[in-house]
């Protein structure tokens, strides 16, 4: 039986619901497309990745790949999420691998221009 691989689309997280409502609305296609994905926040907001790590060993995985839904890798994503991602492997001896955050994907430009292009075309018909 091949190891169960759990996907965490990570953002950073919000005391605001409708700030986390956007995020959710955004990943609800990989969600839904994507087996064994989901939503996860950083801070401020639940799930946590914490959370959603936890819960999934108890379901049976053992290895993660963590995706940022960030446009850059700043700060969080150079110090704060690769410590939490030690800290979780340590405490439940899993494997969690941090990917580029999306907006290094060159996707993600071309689907500002569409956006881009979509919206010009709306305000000038």
């Amino acid at each position: 039986m091949p190891t169960r691989h759990k996907i965490i689309l990570l953002a950073h997280g919000s005391s605001d619901p409708k700030w986390c409502h956007t995020f959710e609305k955004l990943a609800a296609p990989t969600v839904s497309a994507v087996p064994d994905s989901v939503v996860a926040y950083m801070e401020l907001s639940e799930p946590s990745m914490d959370q959603v790590v936890a819960q999934a060993v108890v379901d049976g995985f053992k290895t993660f790949t963590v995706l940022p839904l960030f446009l850059a890798a700043g700060r969080h994503l150079r110090k704060d999420v690769p410590a939490m991602i030690a800290d979780l492997e340590t405490a439940h001896d899993v494997s969690i691998q941090l990917a580029p955050p999306v907006g290094e994907n060159p996707q993600l430009g071309l689907a500002i221009r569409d956006v881009v292009e979509q919206t010009l075309q709306a305000s000038n018909p």
